[in-house]
C-alpha cells in the first residue's frame, strides 16, 4: 500500500502545472473582454486531460482508504488523499471518480465536525460504558444522534466514563480523511481501555436489534473476556428479537408509540388520529437484513396495529424482509386509501440511508418511487434520527442500568436447592452461572450444560460461546500456573440455534465441588493470561 500512495502522490504531482489567472468580463459565454487597464499576461492553462489525471490520482487515493480495513498507514493515507483534494480546482474536484470515489466524498456538506465529540480519552477510570454505534460521515446526524444517546447516559451515569467507538471502518476512515476527527473502532476502544486498567466494562450498542453488526460486536468483546474483571453488553433499542412476526415486547412498544408521536407532531398534526382524517400515512423507513434479525421489522409491524395505528406503516431499504420492500409498501399504503404521505428513517441516525436513500432526487429514492407511483397527492420527508428523540435516548439509558443490574446479580432462576446428598445418580439439566457475561455458556443453549452425578461426585458438562478460551482450571489463576497444575483440556462441541444455524465452541467437564453456592474457576484465553472467576451450578426444577 505505501507503494501505491507513493506513486499515487508522484502523479498528482507530476502532472501539476501553474495555472494563471486572467481577470476578464463576460462571464462564462467563451466571449472574455479583457477589464479597461487591466489586461495582464495571459498564462497557460491546464487542458482536459491534465485535469482528468489529477482527478483519477485523487480518486485512486480516495479508493485506498474507501473500504480499507485499519493498519499502520491509514492514517498517512487519509492526511494525503485530503491534502491533494485540496489542491484540485473546482473543476477538477467535479471530475473526480473512482470505484467508490466521487466528488461528495470531500466535497458534501454535512455539518460542522468541530461540534462532535469523538469520546477517545484516555484517563478513564475503573469502570467504562462503551457506546458502540454503527456510525455516520453526516457529521450533524453524528452529533444530535450518537452524541445525544452518549450525553443521555454519560449523565445518568456520572460515576463511569463513557467512550465512543464505532463499528463501520468506512466510516470511521471518512471522517477522518475529511475532517480531521479519529474515532475508535471496537480493537482501538478495547484496547483503550485494557491500557487503562479499567475493571468494569459495560457495552451499550446502539443498534437497532440483534442483527449482523450486534453479532459483530460480540465477538469482538468475546475476545477480551479475560482482559476485564466484568464486561456486560446491554440490549439494543428493541431488545430481545422473538421468535416471529407476532411476538413483540415492552421495548419495541415504547419505541413505537415515541417515534410516531415525534413524527406526527413535526408534520403539524395533533394526534394520529388527525393524521389519518386528513388522509395522511407515515412510512418508518428502516435498513433490512438477511439476518434472522430482520423479523424485527415484522414485529415492529404486529406492534403498530396492536396499538391501532393505522395509518403506520414500517419499510426497509434492503426490502428484507419481502412485505417490506417500497413497491410493497407503496401498494399497502395506497389500497389503505391514504393520499398523503410522510417518509421518516426507522435508524438511529439520520445518515446517508435517510438523505439518500430516502429522501434523495434520484429516481431510486423512496421519495421518488412514492411519488411516481401516483397514487399520492403529496410526499414529504422527515431526516431525523432515532437517537436525538428524548424518550428513545432515555430508553437506552434504561437498557444500560438493566446491564449494571445484570452483572451485578447474575442470580438465574429456576433454582431448586437440590444438594449433592439428594441427587441420585445420573445427567440432569443445570445451569452455569458465571461472574462475567462474556464467560457463559453458549446462547443456543440457555446457560445450560449436561450434570452428571455418579459415586458421589459431579461434573458439568458446558459448550461455552467460542474458542477463544482455551483452558479452564477448577480453582484460582495463581494455582494454575504452578507446576503440576491439572488443566481443563477443551472439547470441540458443535451447538445448535433456533434458526437452524449451527456453530463450533469449545466445550469442558467442570468438577462440580457444591450446588448452588459459588466457587473458583480460572480461565485462560488466547492472549495468555490467566483470570480468576467465580460460577455457580444450580439443577433446574
Amino acid at each position: 500500500m505505501t507503494v501505491f500512495v507513493a506513486a499515487a502522490a508522484a502523479a498528482l504531482l507530476a502532472g501539476c502545472a501553474s495555472v494563471g489567472v486572467n481577470i476578464t468580463t463576460g462571464g462564462n459565454t467563451g466571449e472574455s473582454k479583457p477589464l479597461e487597464n487591466k489586461v495582464e499576461p495571459a498564462e497557460p492553462q491546464s487542458d482536459g486531460a491534465d485535469d482528468k489525471a489529477k482527478a483519477d490520482a485523487v480518486a485512486d487515493l480516495i479508493d485506498a482508504i474507501y473500504v480499507q480495513e485499519r493498519n499502520d498507514e491509514t492514517d498517512a493515507q487519509c492526511e494525503l488523499a485530503k491534502s491533494e483534494w485540496d489542491k484540485l480546482t473546482d473543476i477538477q474536484k467535479e471530475m473526480v471518480e473512482g470505484e467508490f470515489a466521487d466528488p461528495d466524498y470531500f466535497g458534501r456538506d454535512t455539518g460542522d465536525a468541530s461540534k462532535d465529540d469523538p469520546g477517545n480519552v484516555d484517563d478513564i477510570g475503573e469502570n467504562e460504558i462503551l457506546v458502540v454505534s454503527f456510525g455516520t460521515s453526516f457529521n450533524d446526524s453524528r452529533v444530535a444522534d450518537i452524541g445525544g444517546i452518549e450525553k443521555a447516559i454519560a449523565g445518568a451515569y456520572p460515576d463511569w466514563a463513557v467512550r465512543r467507538a464505532f463499528t463501520a471502518q468506512i466510516i470511521i476512515n471518512h471522517v477522518e480523511a475529511r475532517d480531521g476527527e479519529k474515532i475508535d473502532n471496537m480493537d482501538q476502544a478495547l484496547e483503550r481501555a485494557v491500557a487503562n486498567k479499567v475493571q468494569n466494562l459495560i457495552i451499550q450498542p446502539t443498534h437497532l436489534m440483534h442483527g449482523a453488526e450486534y453479532d459483530e460486536l460480540k465477538a469482538a468483546a468475546d475476545a477480551y473476556a479475560d482482559k476485564f474483571g466484568t464486561i456486560t453488553i446491554a440490549e439494543p433499542l428493541l431488545g430481545e428479537v422473538g421468535s416471529d412476526a407476532s411476538v413483540v415486547n415492552d421495548d419495541k412498544k415504547a419505541v413505537a408509540e415515541y417515534i410516531t408521536a415525534e413524527a406526527v407532531s413535526e408534520a403539524g398534526y395533533g394526534s394520529l388520529e388527525e393524521a389519518a382524517k386528513d388522509g395522511t400515512a407515515f412510512v418508518f423507513m428502516g435498513h433490512g437484513t438477511a439476518h434472522t434479525a430482520k423479523v424485527s421489522y415484522s414485529q415492529m409491524a404486529t406492534q403498530m396495529k396492536d396499538l391501532g395505528y393505522e395509518n403506520v406503516f414500517i419499510g426497509t431499504v434492503e426490502g428484507e424482509p419481502e412485505e417490506t420492500a417500497c413497491e410493497n409498501v407503496i401498494k399497502d399504503v395506497s389500497e389503505a386509501g391514504y393520499k398523503k404521505v410522510v417518509l421518516r428513517p426507522l435508524m438511529v441516525v439520520a445518515g446517508d440511508h435517510a438523505n439518500n436513500d430516502m429522501a434523495g432526487d434520484e429516481e431510486d429514492s423512496w421519495k421518488s418511487m412514492f411519488k411516481a407511483s401516483g397514487a399520492f397527492d403529496s410526499v414529504d420527508c422527515q431526516i431525523a434520527g432515532l437517537g436525538r428523540i428524548k424518550e428513545v435516548e432515555d430508553l437506552y439509558v434504561a437498557h444500560t442500568k438493566a446491564a449494571m443490574e445484570k452483572e451485578s446479580d447474575r442470580t438465574a432462576s429456576g433454582e431448586s436447592g437440590a444438594s449433592l446428598q439428594e441427587l441420585a445418580d445420573g445427567t440432569y439439566k443445570a445451569l452455569f452461572t458465571t461472574d462475567n457475561s462474556m464467560f457463559h455458556v453458549s446462547e443456543a443453549l440457555e446457560d445450560t450444560g449436561d450434570l452428571t452425578v455418579k459415586d458421589g461426585k459431579m461434573n458439568i458438562h458446558v459448550s461455552l460461546a467460542s474458542k477463544n478460551i482455551v483452558n479452564l482450571f477448577p480453582g484460582t489463576a495463581e494455582d494454575a500456573q504452578k507446576d503440576g497444575a491439572a488443566l481443563l483440556e477443551p472439547t470441540n462441541d458443535t451447538v445448535t440455534y433456533p434458526d437452524g444455524l449451527t456453530e463450533e465452541v469449545n466445550g469442558f467437564d467442570v468438577p462440580v465441588p457444591v450446588l448452588d453456592e459459588e466457587f473458583d474457576l480460572a480461565l485462560i484465553g488466547k492472549k495468555g493470561v490467566w483470570y480468576d472467576h467465580k460460577v455457580k451450578v444450580s439443577v433446574k426444577e
